[in-house]
């Protein structure tokens, strides 16, 4: 007697318990695609030579998730068997990545480089940092601290809706250590790469130079949108 497969011994028994025959399963469509804007940084704290290397940067991190994702579009799900050697657990992993790195840029360029970068006490940005962290002078400490302690990666601010308020984060590359429901609200690229052209190995230069010159009109339209986030996920 020949010996049925897989396939074979489930039609069979879709038969014998009269269940209408299988639809033919869609491919899954995970097709998007992501595109970058020039960003126009008038701060004087960073070269011209920076600031078009780390766009460039940015860019080349859209262009790989746009073709990840037209990769996955083609990848067969039914031959993943293990995770040794999975052609669709490489792209998902890629996918994150640059999916991270490309919005991470987009954020980091428009909370910097304004140059009359000013904080108000009544601003929503202001007293939701001074009520989480305990004063605002505090909430800049310990960023700068994440900052410091950020291994090629990014110190973030963001609303965490398990915990219902706003923490610091150390992402090391671009997703290790970011706790799960969080909104990024202040974004600071901690990678070598913005700074070493003009700061040398100066970190800390570099990360008060940023702070000096936060975007907080930009800020504060985050912290207004992640409040009525979190409004909805209570």
């Amino acid at each position: 007697m020949k010996e049925l497969n897989e396939k074979q011994l489930i039609e069979i028994l879709r038969k014998e318990l009269k269940l209408p025959a299988k639809e033919k399963k869609k491919a899954v469509n995970e097709g998007y695609t992501v595109q970058t804007q020039t960003y126009r940084l008038p701060t004087e704290l960073l070269s011209e030579k920076n600031k078009a290397s780390h766009q460039k940067i940015m860019e080349q991190h859209a262009v790989a998730l746009n073709w990840i994702a037209s990769n996955l579009d083609a990848v067969n799900r039914d031959e993943v068997e293990n995770s040794n050697n999975s052609k669709f657990r490489g792209l998902k992993i890629d996918e994150v990545y640059n999916l991270n790195a490309s919005f991470l840029h987009s954020m980091f360029f428009e909370n910097i480089s304004d140059v009359n970068s000013k904080i108000t006490i009544d601003s929503l940005a202001y007293m939701k940092l001074a009520r989480d962290f305990g004063d605002f002078d505090a909430w800049q400490k310990d960023f700068i601290a994440c900052a410091l302690s950020s291994r090629s990666g990014w110190a973030v601010t963001v609303y965490n809706s398990f915990l219902g308020k706003y923490m610091n984060v150390v992402c090391d590359l671009h997703g290790s250590n970011i706790p799960f429901s969080s909104t990024p609200v202040i974004v600071l690229d901690c990678w070598e790469h913005s700074y070493y052209k003009d700061y040398m190995s100066d970190a800390k230069r570099y990360i008060y130079a940023m702070m000096k010159e936060l975007d907080w009109n930009v800020i504060e339209s985050r912290f207004e949108r992640t409040e009525k986030i979190a409004k909805v996920m209570k």
